[in-house]
């Protein structure tokens, strides 16, 4: 079976530390149950009303992450069960994240997303941002969201120079921050970068959840 070899293969090249999500976006039930019967309990997903469809036909004990630019009209339909949301890009966004997951009496864990890329229309925080969120008495109030973490996504290009620069970047973002804000919290350990064509250069610079689809699933529908 092509998807599980693929799955294997990239598992057997990820070092201890790494953990691997599936990003199933797209994909159809029975594709994300064949990875899932393999032993792989990770998936990805980029919409949040497809996520919210896909999640109640799946298996409940799979770690569901958002990856996707997350609406905070939308919001709603993940926060009963999202285990990671990789995509927070805004102090309003991660308001309307503490707001559903009290509803649902949970904490949700996070990742703030930064901008490393040369496009301008990817979303994310740059440092001074990240960091005057974190320094607000707003951010304090919100007692139901976990910062676990930061993500970013390199320019879509074959310049892999440019896109070490770019995840070297990303890593120092993390490293500010961790000394800044998190240095005596250990759950503030995750940076996501790296998907299906650049993961072995994000893992060199220090990525800890590499986000991979068309790698394990072939080209997205």
């Amino acid at each position: 079976m092509p998807i599980i070899d693929n799955l294997n293969k990239i598992k057997a090249e990820l070092p201890a530390n790494v953990k691997l999500i599936a990003v199933s976006k797209t994909k159809p039930i029975k594709d994300i149950l064949d990875v899932y019967n393999s032993g792989h309990r990770i998936f990805g997903e980029n919409k949040a009303q497809e996520l919210s469809e896909k999640q109640p036909l799946l298996p409940n004990d799979i770690e569901w992450h958002f990856i996707g630019h997350l609406q905070s009209n939308k919001v709603k339909y993940i926060a009963p069960f999202v285990d990671l949301i990789h995509s927070v890009d805004s102090v309003k966004l991660l308001g309307e994240i503490n707001k559903h997951a009290k509803k649902n009496d949970r904490i949700i864990d996070c990742l703030l997303q930064f901008h490393i890329a040369t496009e301008e229309n990817k979303f994310g925080l740059n440092l001074r941002e990240a960091l005057s969120i974190m320094n607000s008495d707003y951010f304090k109030t919100l007692e139901n969201v976990r910062i676990k973490g930061i993500m970013g996504m390199a320019t879509f290009t074959d310049d892999m120079d440019l896109i070490r620069e770019e995840f070297k970047s990303l890593k120092a973002s993390f490293d500010e921050l961790k000394t800044q804000h998190f240095s005596n919290i250990d759950s503030f350990c995750e940076i996501s970068m790296g998907m299906s064509e650049d993961y072995k250069v994000a893992i060199e610079e220090g990525s800890t959840l590499v986000r991979i689809g068309n790698a394990i699933f072939g080209a997205r529908n």
